[in-house]
């Protein structure tokens, strides 16, 4: 008879993943081994293999997630904001609000999909590709004239540019969060520094401290 799954299964295999990420991310996927993920979710190496067959899966796993997790968030916001004006601001502040809540997945991403078999690598880097055309259309709609001129993309191209390196630097707290810092790339991206609300970002700053 087959041994069922334990109740905490799913939460398990979730734990499993953050901590491979985490690994992942900070010492890279080739120089981590199977033993060192064990060791981080405090099981065996034979429990983590009753989760997940190597490491190579636990690499599948965490891209092809995160990547899909990018690609909800924009069919999110696009339900949510048919007002194209309203729509870019919202994908650009939920995209940089994301990413600071999941640097070691997007590390994982950006760094390692080099590693996956074509097959693979082809299928993640599709909704990839979804996830950017999302946001070529969110940017055309803003101007009419980008998309005939073959700008919509570039232009998504450049804001991910942008937003996608926020994890080698960005440290919540020190001295923007999340919160303040989504709509400060939104305003730079659409508006250009000379078109940034500053004065906005100081009320949301005092805002921040005073409910400290």
């Amino acid at each position: 008879m087959a041994r069922g799954r334990a109740a905490n299964y799913d939460d398990q295999r979730a734990a499993i993943l953050a901590q491979a990420a985490r690994l992942f991310a900070r010492q890279g996927y080739a120089a981590t081994s199977m033993n060192q993920v064990a060791d981080a979710c405090a099981l065996s190496k034979a429990a983590l293999y009753h989760y997940f067959r190597d490491k190579y899966a636990l690499l599948t796993h965490i891209a092809e997630a995160h990547v899909r997790l990018l690609l909800a968030v924009t069919q999110d916001v696009e339900t949510q904001y048919p007002d194209a004006q309203r729509r870019l601001p919202a994908l650009i502040e939920r995209f940089v609000r994301e990413y600071a809540g999941a640097q070691d997945a997007h590390r994982v991403l950006t760094e390692d999909v080099r590693f996956l078999d074509p097959a693979d690598r082809d299928r993640i880097l599709g909704i990839e590709r979804e996830v950017v055309a999302h946001f070529a259309r969110a940017i055309a709609a803003t101007r009419p004239g980008l998309e005939p001129a073959a700008l919509d993309k570039p232009l998504a191209m450049l804001l991910f540019g942008m937003i996608n390196w926020l994890f080698t630097w960005f440290k919540p707290g020190q001295p923007l969060d999340d919160s303040t810092l989504a709509p400060l790339v939104a305003d730079l991206f659409l508006n250009g520094v000379g078109g940034l609300h500053i004065d906005t970002l100081t009320q949301l700053e005092g805002e921040r401290a005073d409910a400290a």
